[in-house]
């Protein structure tokens, strides 16, 4: 493991730990609920076991994730991340989505909710997704629209790559995958449609603190294969709590304080029930 002094000195855990973002569909209410009784009606026996997303305020506050338990350990051992080969890099992020992959589609058949993959797309620049522009700070975003990954691997990377990082940022990544399928976001996106400045803020806290929850707690189920130095994760956790709001124009993903908290929530439990972020007191998610 390199020395965080290295870390520091190169800025890479600053390029890499910076938040992803998430944009939403014209209509996510409709279109999820289509593309889920759809994929209930296409699969057969299982459509007698699973069921929609849910829907409604409960969709957020009580989704049956949190009914799961411990995330499914998906033995993830992506291998290494050598300096300047962009072929590796590709390697790494496409193996980590199959860790992923395994790890949240075990925990959807524990809840009995229908699961399906997101698109991963590799980039070299900053693009306009089907969701809009690229957004300010981000290294990474999930659209969606398409349900795809988008992480920007950039020369700074190349040149220094941080395992841990860029894994923590997919794992954000695809916690919006899973508000997104679970049916939170059936909640998340009218809510938002239908509130104040200051209140669509805050729901953005909610969405962003929970997919950084998630993340960690998907870091947890993997410390031993990946494998996480605990000293790189206890710095990146405090690299967020000193850092982590100053990415953002406004305050749509939670003070430094507050991703930290959410951060040490999720790796300290390893379970989804602990990310419940939408039943939280409003000092939670500042």
């Amino acid at each position: 493991m390199r020395k965080l002094t290295t870390l520091v000195a190169t800025g890479v855990l600053a390029s890499l730990v910076g938040a992803g973002t998430a944009a939403a569909q014209t209509d996510p209410v409709n279109t999820a609920g289509q593309q889920a009784q759809q994929q209930v009606q296409n699969s057969g026996q299982q459509a007698q076991q699973l069921a929609a997303p849910p829907r409604g305020k409960a969709a957020a506050t009580a989704n049956p994730l949190y009914k799961t338990g411990t995330l499914a350990d998906s033995h993830c051992s992506p291998g290494s991340l050598p300096k300047g080969s962009t072929a590796a890099y590709k390697r790494f992020l496409t193996k980590v989505t199959n860790c992923l992959n395994a790890s949240w589609s075990t925990q959807f058949r524990k809840a009995k909710l229908s699961f399906s993959k997101p698109r991963l797309r590799i980039i070299t620049r900053k693009l306009r997704t089907p969701c809009g522009p690229w957004s300010t700070g981000a290294d990474g975003v999930y659209c969606s629209v398409d349900r795809t990954m988008y992480m920007l691997v950039t020369k700074t990377q190349l040149r220094d790559p941080f395992a841990l990082g860029i894994t923590r940022l997919m794992a954000h990544e695809y916690g919006h995958h899973v508000q997104q399928i679970s049916g939170i976001w059936n909640y998340y996106w009218p809510a938002r449609a239908r509130a104040s400045k200051a209140g669509q803020l805050q729901l953005s806290r909610r969405s962003e603190l929970q997919a950084e929850c998630f993340s960690s707690v998907f870091m947890r189920t993997i410390e031993d294969t990946l494998p996480i130095d605990p000293s790189e994760w206890d710095y990146t956790v405090d690299w967020f709590r000193k850092n982590g709001g100053k990415a953002w124009p406004q305050n749509d993903h939670g003070r430094g304080s507050s991703q930290a908290y959410w951060m040490n929530r999720g790796y300290g439990s390893a379970s989804p029930g602990s990310c419940n972020t939408w039943a939280a007191s409003s000092r939670a998610v500042a």
